[in-house]
Parts: structure tokens; C-alpha cells; sequence
């Protein structure tokens, strides 16, 4: 069994360096929620020394809330944007010798368009139109992975590891209890279900089928570093690879 292993980088967090040891995915900020051309230029670069493949993590205008304002743009609008956030860090990447290789929209831009298909086809649409061989990450079984479908992409489903879900398989809003799992063994547990069984125990205590194909970790939490080490010696007791 094989399983990709993505964290959200490029964001200030101190732990950045560290993490691209750990995973195989690497979604860096292109500066409209999080980081600069500098941070994107230093992350792209560890990411290529280790290995790690390279996504934009495009995200809405929103620096104030670290991209987490609900906003109702004009599809044409979050097309132009997103062809824009991706644009710039591809060609960090190629300036330094490697390919962009996949894009996941960010905060409250994923979760409208795991729900919304315009927003959802305004993104797979500038993704495509970039370069149709760009892997399009989205939360699974939402009309994100749909949306590329339906364009010629080939897409990733991706489920959190410390994210709560509901019974129709949408994370949990961060406003409302049971958003966050804080509890590192309630985490791994969680993951390990998702990838070896397909499903999820949501907050109301039932269960929900999920795709697993890529596990998120988010980087900017307090134990993010712990996590990734326990989740890797997991994976590796369980027989399951890590690969991008």
C-alpha cells in the first residue's frame, strides 16, 4: 500500500525545513494568504533537495485571515487569481531546475469550492489551462475532484488527519466543536482508517466513505513536527509507503 503525504508549506512556520524530511508532497503558499517570493524561493529549493514534489497552494485575497474569509468572487475572478498564484511559483520552480507538479487550493477557497461547482470549475479550469498535466488536489469526494474530472485533469483526493468530518463527508467548519483533533493518538487512528478502510467516523459518531490518496498535515500546528515523525513510523509498521 501507498500513500502520499502533503503539508502545507511556505506559510512562516519555523518547522518547514524539517517537514520536507517527512513528507512527499509539498503545497507552498503563493502569497495571497501566506509568504513572499522570498519564502516561496527558499521553500521550493529544500523541497527540490529532498526530493519533495512541488504544488501551488493558490488561495482568496486574504492575508488578514490567513485565507479563511468566505468570500463570493466571480468565477472569472478566482480563475484570473488562480492563474496568477500559479503561475508565479511555477516559475520559481522551473528557474531552480524542477516542475511543478500539482496545485490544492487553501482554506476557505477549498472548502467553497468543495461545495460550489462554478468556483470549483473556475480553478480546475486556470489549473488546466497552465498545464493540463498539473495534478489537482481537492477534499475527497467533492465537486473540486469533479470539477477536474470533468476538465481532463488527473486528480487526488485528499483526506486530514486532524480534522473532524461531518456525516456527508465535509470537514468540520472551524467555528463549530469538533473541528480540530488535538489529540495525537485520536489523529493517527483516524488516518489509518481512512487509508486501510476508506471511511471516517464523523462528529455525530456515524460513519462516512472517504477516498484516501493523499493524507494532509498541516504545518503550522504546535505539534506538527511530533506528528509527522509518529505518522511515518506508523505508516512504516503498517507496511504502507510514503510516495508522492
Amino acid at each position: 500500500m501507498m500513500i502520499d503525504l502533503n503539508a502545507d508549506l511556505g506559510e512562516g512556520a519555523a518547522s518547514d525545513a524539517e517537514l520536507l524530511t517527512l513528507v512527499s508532497s509539498a503545497n507552498i503558499a503563493c502569497g495571497f494568504h501566506a509568504g513572499d517570493p522570498g519564502m516561496m524561493l527558499t521553500c521550493v529549493r529544500a523541497a527540490l533537495q529532498n526530493g519533495v514534489a512541488v504544488g501551488a497552494h493558490p488561495s482568496f485575497p486574504d492575508r488578514e485571515n490567513f485565507g479563511r474569509t468566505a468570500m463570493q468572487l466571480p468565477p472569472e475572478t478566482v480563475y484570473a487569481q488562480t492563474l496568477y498564484q500559479i503561475g508565479a511559483l511555477s516559475a520559481i520552480v522551473q528557474a531552480e531546475g524542477g516542475m511543478l507538479r500539482h496545485v490544492k487550493p487553501h482554506g476557505m477557497l477549498y472548502n467553497q469550492a468543495a461545495k460550489d461547482p462554478a468556483l470549483a470549475d473556475a480553478i480546475a479550469k486556470a489549473v488546466f489551462a497552465v498545464n493540463p498535466t498539473l495534478i489537482l488536489v481537492g477534499l475527497a469526494g467533492s465537486e473540486l475532484i469533479r470539477a477536474g474530472s470533468r476538465h481532463g485533469l488527473v486528480t487526488r483526493q485528499e483526506v486530514f488527519a486532524d480534522r473532524g468530518y461531518q456525516s456527508d463527508g465535509a470537514l468540520v467548519p472551524r467555528s463549530q466543536p469538533g473541528a480540530l483533533i488535538s489529540n495525537e493518538a485520536q489523529a493517527l487512528a483516524q488516518t489509518l482508517v481512512m487509508v486501510q478502510c476508506g471511511r471516517v467516523r464523523t462528529v455525530d459518531g456515524q460513519w462516512a466513505n472517504v477516498t484516501a490518496e493523499t493524507v494532509c498535515l498541516h504545518g503550522d500546528g504546535a505539534h506538527a513536527l511530533a506528528f509527522a515523525r509518529r505518522l511515518r513510523r506508523e505508516f512504516t509498521a503498517q507496511g504502507i509507503q510514503v510516495r508522492a
